[in-house]
């Protein structure tokens, strides 16, 4: 199967374990997904490793508006939410 350019490649975890490192250098060189399956059901996503560039703690740094009383019970009241 493909999904845009990453091809899916599923296998039954009893072949994978044969052949793992064969299928890890096959990840690692396509960026291929290949997705393990028990009994047919697919229980595993195998895939290349991409680092995610953004800290999330910089991503949220300046987007507390107030904090006044962190330790104070929240009431109904107190959320802007729709009920």
């Amino acid at each position: 199967m493909t999904i845009g350019r990453l091809i899916l490649t599923s296998i039954a975890k009893s072949e994978f374990k044969a052949r793992a490192l064969e299928y890890f250098r096959q990840i690692e060189a396509t960026g291929e997904i290949v997705v393990i399956t028990d009994h047919g059901v697919p229980k595993l996503e195998v895939r290349r490793y991409q680092p995610n560039g953004d800290d999330p703690l910089k991503l949220l740094r300046g987007s507390v508006l107030r904090f006044d009383n962190p330790t104070a019970p929240v009431g109904d009241d107190d959320w802007d939410a729709p009920s």
